[in-house]
């Protein structure tokens, strides 16, 4: 599968843009948020472009098993293991970049605002 060139997050991927990776496996990468809403929070993406976390489980479920599985690895080394995972879906649910990516949030107690 190619890479969009203009997906910001395709370029973190491909190294045109640097960003802060903070761990990686075969099939995704983990970089820290520029915009952080709590003491953790990191963005978990797949290697290959997918709009959003229904296509991404749709088309190569490997792939996604990997983006969580980082989740927890990045989780456990930053956050004891406690955190939420995040995938926003959509405009409305706030997606704002559609190269799926889970949000890895915690380090701190978190309560409850769903929107």
């Amino acid at each position: 599968m190619s890479l969009p060139s203009d997906c910001l997050f395709c370029q973190f991927v491909s190294g045109a843009l640097a960003t802060e990776i903070v761990g990686q496996n075969r099939n995704a990468i983990a970089f820290r948020d520029i915009n952080p809403q709590a003491p953790l929070h990191v963005l978990v993406i797949p290697r290959e472009h997918y709009a959003d976390v229904a296509a991404l489980a749709l088309a190569n479920p490997e792939a996604l098993a990997d983006v969580v599985s980082l989740a927890q690895e990045v989780a456990m080394d930053e956050a004891d293991g406690e955190y939420r995972l995040i995938f926003n879906s959509g405009p409305s649910a706030g997606q704002s970049v559609f190269h799926v990516h889970g949000h890895v949030i915690g380090g701190t107690r978190l309560g409850w605002s769903p929107a």
